[in-house]
């Protein structure tokens, strides 16, 4: 099976006959609490909202949720309080009922499991962080981290040396013989995650895991875990109320509101499309430059010159596509450098035949993954747009800085006359020329040039082809 890409990530999963089985699946999942809890289902299927039957005195938690969660994902379940996230975790885990509806872990239906069975499931397959710790306080760092393991059986000898690796894993060697009390409340927390570490599960559920720590050990805690599972590759269902901790760790976001599924995608999908105006609300004060990386705005590298070319194919290549600047890439996309259009005239004017020496090959350089706001130091000190490359050193697209500004705008803040950053304007970058962006080609003009307005592109483009006004055309077949 070939892996799936999800975020930074590489997932793979347990394959059938179907296709890929999902680490979790919710299939049509309702959890309704009151006598009446079926009569309530049927009125919610139907559409009804929950306030609507309020009459049957029954509370609608959870309703008609669906999702599929895959293998070595971080997949975060956001919403307020009352939202009815916290019970949808209670029911991937067996711990509620479902009133209507299935979870698979791993391709076993959870629901309606006897008890025996589904206790040995959760040992050996889920494990569980919570908000407040759940850490015994008369039993050491290490017998806490090593207790899911003594449930399952392990001897005691195996198990502590099991538990001892994972608060390695969280930074906590050399306290492993304190009591919970003796530590801070981050450290408390790398306890609980050393101990759905040690129970070596596929799945971790964490329930609002770090909402109880203050800002900068909650951030701290968030990179560990990152950290963490860049090596790992667990599959995290994470839950929260906060949307730029839901931001920064999912690979996908499941925005709930009122029981229902209000949004799954990824966290530029819900930032760059909201589905309604209340996930468009939710979004509207979050720091887009931290969100957006290079891939999510970059535009297509045109036009590019072949290294073989000479310069006065070069020249009428920018020509035609009203560019100062194009960047010289070989046929399997590896990037060579740049040129820019006064120094390709000038070496027409000379007689130049190659392009050896005039491509500039000290460019600004930027992972796709790179978040927008670590390039804009970048995009300034730059004379040309910045060139995205893969880790191969293949250009995968290039980033304007007129497109880098206006990655700053939100969803729909644009004028109505075209004037944005998609209409004819000019780009203003570095010295001496100009790139005109013309809204006729979407936007690939600035994708190529990121070059100053001193001067009207058509006469920068005269004085850059200075002389007889006819190429000779065995000249310039030669250079090819």
């Amino acid at each position: 099976m070939p892996p799936l890409l999800v975020g930074r990530r590489v997932l793979r999963g347990r394959t059938t006959e179907e296709g890929t089985v999902p680490a979790v699946r919710a299939d049509k999942l309702y959890k309704v609490f009151g006598k009446r809890a079926n009569k309530a289902v049927e009125l919610l299927g139907d559409g009804r909202h929950r306030d609507e039957i309020k009459q049957l005195d029954v509370t609608a938690a959870v309703i008609d949720v669906n999702f599929d969660v895959k293998a070595g994902e971080i997949f975060v379940v956001m919403g307020l309080s009352g939202s009815g996230k916290s019970t949808l975790i209670r029911m991937l885990n067996g711990l509620l009922e479902p009133t209507a509806g299935t979870v698979e872990i791993e391709g076993t239906q959870i629901t309606g499991l006897p008890p025996a069975e589904l206790r040995r499931l959760r040992s050996q397959k889920i494990s569980m962080v919570f908000q407040h710790f759940a850490l015994f306080p008369h039993r050491t760092v290490l017998e806490n981290a090593a207790y899911g393991l003594e449930v399952r059986g392990v001897p005691r000898e195996e198990r502590l040396v099991k538990a001892k690796e994972s608060l390695g894993l969280v930074g906590l060697d050399g306290w492993e013989d304190h009591l919970p009390t003796q530590l801070s409340g981050g450290m408390q927390q790398r306890v609980g995650l050393a101990r759905a570490l040690a129970a070596d599960t596929d799945i971790i559920l964490m329930d609002e895991a770090f909402s109880a720590l203050d800002p900068l050990i909650r951030r701290d805690m968030q990179s560990q875990l990152l950290e963490l599972q860049a090596t790992l590759g667990k599959t995290i269902v994470f839950i929260t109320h906060d949307l730029n901790e839901a931001m920064r760790l999912g690979d996908r976001i499941c925005v709930l509101r009122d029981g229902r599924v209000a949004q799954i995608g990824t966290a530029e999908e819900i930032l760059n499309d909201p589905a309604n105006d209340y996930v468009a609300q939710f979004v509207e004060d979050v720091d887009r430059t931290r969100v957006l990386t290079a891939s999510s705005v970059m535009e297509p590298p045109i036009p590019v010159i072949d290294p073989s070319h000479g310069p006065r194919a070069a020249l009428r290549t920018m020509r035609e596509n009203q560019t100062v600047s194009a960047f010289v890439v070989r046929r399997n996309r590896q990037l060579v450098g740049a040129v820019r259009e006064g120094a390709i005239g000038e070496a027409v004017r000379n007689g130049v035949k190659e392009l050896d020496g005039l491509v500039d090959g000290d460019i600004e350089r930027v992972h796709p993954d790179t978040a927008v706001a670590d390039l804009f130091h970048q995009a300034a000190e730059s004379p040309y747009p910045l060139a995205v490359v893969d880790g191969d050193g293949r250009l995968v697209g290039v980033i304007p800085r007129v497109t880098l500004l206006a990655a700053l705008a939100p969803i729909g803040s644009g004028d109505d006359t075209g004037n944005g950053a998609g209409g004819g304007e000019v780009a203003a970058d570095g010295e001496g020329d100009s790139s005109v962006k013309g809204a006729d080609e979407g936007g690939a003009t600035a994708a190529a040039s990121d070059a100053p307005a001193a001067e009207d592109t058509d006469s920068a483009a005269a004085r850059a082809s200075d002389g007889p006004p006819e190429a000779d055309t065995a000249e310039e077949g030669s250079e090819r």
